[in-house]
């Protein structure tokens, strides 16, 4: 059983290795990252609870989805303490039930880029913003999996404030896991808390 109470950093390594299914789709989780929730610039809980985020700040085991960059349909798992918003975001994983569907969701893609990055796990899931502030057991579920070999961590993708944390954890030597990007807004030495 995963525990869902830890707080979002001690959870995220856990992950590796989980299955995530919707019923159609079954991903084994090969890269997430942690957001430790209203003390942390760089989460959607930061500056408290808003209309938008009221699912964040949902007890353990609920899915909040947003869209990224209007486009992207990405997914965490509310993690913690309920009302803190801290949340693990499922950022890649290998298709590993349900491959047809999956295709068809993305397009001719190869399989170890079907769910490569958060808005396209996402999309291989079929998820859609109406799927957020759904529990663990309604439509979707994450179970523990194999512990991987080796589990490497690094800096999470895209943020240009508190950047420095390692809270980004990946299978190491996964061709499933996408390729680290540093926001282009970083000011070292600047926000970096």
């Amino acid at each position: 059983m995963i525990d869902l109470s830890l707080p979002a950093p001690a959870l995220a390594p856990l992950l590796l290795g989980a299955v995530l299914s919707n019923g159609e789709v079954s991903v084994m989780l090969t890269e997430v990252e942690a957001y430790a929730g209203s003390d942390d610039r760089a989460a959607h809980a930061w500056g408290g609870p808003r209309p938008h985020t009221r699912d964040l700040f949902a007890e353990p085991g609920t899915l909040y989805l947003y869209r990224s960059y209007g486009i992207h349909v990405c997914a965490n798992v509310t993690c913690g303490t309920s009302g803190h918003g801290s949340a693990v975001l499922f950022r890649a994983g290998r298709v590993v039930a349900g491959l047809d569907e999956a295709r068809a969701r993305r397009g001719t893609v190869a399989d170890s880029a079907l769910a490569r990055g958060p808005g396209n796990l996402g999309q291989a899931l079929g998820w859609t913003l109406t799927d957020s502030g759904r529990r663990w057991g309604d439509g979707w579920t994450l179970t523990p999996g194999r512990e991987p070999a080796v589990i490497s961590s690094g800096p999470r993708v895209g943020v240009s404030v508190a950047y420095s944390r390692p809270w980004r954890f990946w299978i190491a030597d996964d061709p499933t896991v996408s390729a680290y990007r540093r926001s282009p807004r970083i000011v070292p030495g600047r926000w970096d808390w």
